[in-house]
């Protein structure tokens, strides 16, 4: 008996429905479902939250935003960017307590804008997300090889920490999530904690101009450059939007789900706002941007270095480090998680979507990325021929150059998926009852377009390249070949393989319509 298609025999979940079903049970067996049961609100938080790398973010990021765009009101941009990301987790979260799969972007868009379109945002996912987390590789080996000069009198080239470091999260990627929610915690905690007491410091002892509010002053978004700025800041956020990935391995996805994401989101804009301010309140407003060109990422380390001395300073230059570890760590969980899911569906070999017998990890998927992590890794330190301590390939090429892909990948899946929930409604008769839910997912995907837009435009900026570089469309063309190769995949598998087809975005669900047909026949 041929078994049904999953698209038109699956009933949309209602929130009773999901709350009478808080488990996601699987017919393929143990190795194709993640263990449910194992996050709860806190350890899927700090799970989300240590993407965010928030001590990279305001030693790195906002420096460079500073510096780059030239744009005093890079706080109020945390602000806008907070309600434009509010805006999209509406619906984001709505889809979650009706789509519980580690695919979340891909699964979403599955769902509403059909399987081919969810095979290339898979792809897209997959390749965005490794980026984001190769590119770590290289800021992190130049910051240890940094510190075992300054603290062992040791030369170490950056690729030595980055190839170990790829190996030990890779290991971590094979323990139960649990352990990794407990690394990522207490790393994410302690970081946070230093930067509060920096922001707490630059107000008590502000510079001459003292507790000025312009950085909030709308004035100051003036100007060619607040497109790109968008661009960089945007990339501070990154994280919330994993939340769902982990959805299979907490015990009530539909509560816990959209609580983390809105806490995060929320969390992020706020604590972000505050510490940008805080840097033009310790430098003073008029004199952030040139002391932002002057000093680079060591603005933040040279500031605390004035008002807490010596010892808080090398403490917050180890956290430096360890936060990015944190960063890392969480990429490579989402990545092996897409790998999973995308295994489970047919966009991968069926390898991919089994789970490790002993944690319930999924281990083919970690192996992936470790693999890849490692390969890039190891072709960028081939390519240096700069001296030791020299940042022009780890950080200007292997950080930068990844970090903006990923980035524009990641804008490029959440602008999709705000149309997806649009029409995933529509489509089900409910734009009624969900009609301020789509009018919110339709302006956030509206907002993030624009930001895809300019962040292609100016993607010479964004990596330092010039206007004429190869670099400025060789980069986010990445983007675009993931989304063509996944398109093309799609509809090869539309024509050879319909039924696999119809279960894109399915995950389990599609499993269970297996096992009745298998029953029924």
């Amino acid at each position: 008996m041929t078994p049904p298609n999953p698209r038109r025999t699956v009933p949309m979940a209602t929130e009773s429905s999901s709350k009478s079903r808080p488990e996601i049970s699987t017919f393929k067996g143990q190795d194709r479902a993640l263990r449910a049961g194992r996050l709860g609100t806190g350890g899927l938080l700090l799970s989300v939250l240590a993407a965010t790398a928030p001590l990279m973010v305001v030693a790195g990021v906002m420096p460079t935003t500073f510096a780059v765009m030239g744009i005093v009101g890079q706080p109020l941009l945390f602000v806008v960017l907070g309600v434009v990301l509010v805006l999209f987790s509406v619906g984001y979260a709505e889809m979650s307590r009706h789509v519980h799969n580690a695919g979340a972007f891909y699964a979403y868009i599955s769902r509403g804008l059909g399987g081919t379109a969810g095979a290339a945002a898979a792809l897209v996912a997959l390749v965005a997300y490794n980026a984001l987390q190769v590119g770590i590789y290289g800021i992190f080996g130049f910051e240890v090889s940094g510190l075992f000069a300054t603290y062992a009198d040791l030369s170490v080239a950056w690729w030595i920490p980055a190839l170990v470091a790829a190996l030990v999260v890779g290991a971590l990627g094979w323990l139960k999530i649990d352990v990794n929610a407990r690394v990522l915690g207490v790393l994410l905690i302690v970081e946070v904690a230093l930067v509060v007491i920096f922001d707490i410091a630059a107000v008590a002892d502000p510079a001459a101009q003292g507790l000025s509010l312009h950085a909030f002053n709308p004035d100051t978004l003036s100007g060619a450059g607040v497109g790109t700025a968008l661009c960089f800041c945007i990339a501070a956020f990154l994280g919330f939007e994993q939340a769902p990935v982990y959805a299979e391995e907490t015990s009530r996805p539909h509560i816990l789900v959209p609580r983390v994401m809105f806490l995060a989101v929320g969390g992020v804009a706020v604590f972000f706002a505050l510490s940008s301010w805080a840097l033009t309140i310790a430098t003073g407003p008029s004199a952030i941007v040139a002391e932002s060109q002057k000093q680079s990422a060591g603005l933040l380390f040279g500031l605390t270095e004035s008002r807490l001395g010596g010892t808080f300073t090398d403490i917050l230059h180890v956290l430096f480090v360890t936060g990015m570890f944190a960063a890392m760590l969480s990429f490579h969980n989402v990545v092996a998680r897409y790998a999973f899911a995308m295994g489970r569906e047919g966009l991968l070999p069926a390898a991919f979507g089994r789970t490790n017998s002993a944690s319930g990890a999924p281990g083919t998927g970690s192996l992936l990325q470790t693999a890849v992590s490692v390969l890039v890794v190891a072709v960028f330190a081939i390519a240096d021929d700069k001296p030791t301590g020299d940042p022009t390939v780890p950080v200007l090429h292997l950080f930068t150059w990844f970090g903006n892909i990923g980035s524009l990948g990641v804008i490029v899946l959440m602008a999709a998926a705000s149309a997806s929930v649009v029409v995933f409604f529509v489509r089900r008769g409910a734009a009624g009852a969900q009609a301020w839910r789509l009018a919110t997912s339709a302006l956030a995907g509206i907002a993030l377009l624009v930001i895809a837009v300019y962040t292609v435009k100016d993607f010479d900026v964004l990596v330092g390249a010039g206007p004429d570089s190869s670099l400025s469309w060789v980069l986010p063309g990445i983007i675009g070949l993931a989304v063509l190769v996944g398109l093309a995949q799609g509809l090869l598998l539309r024509a050879r393989k319909p039924e696999a087809h119809a279960r894109i975005g399915l995950g389990n669900e599609a499993f269970q319509l297996e096992k009745a047909a298998e029953e029924a026949s």
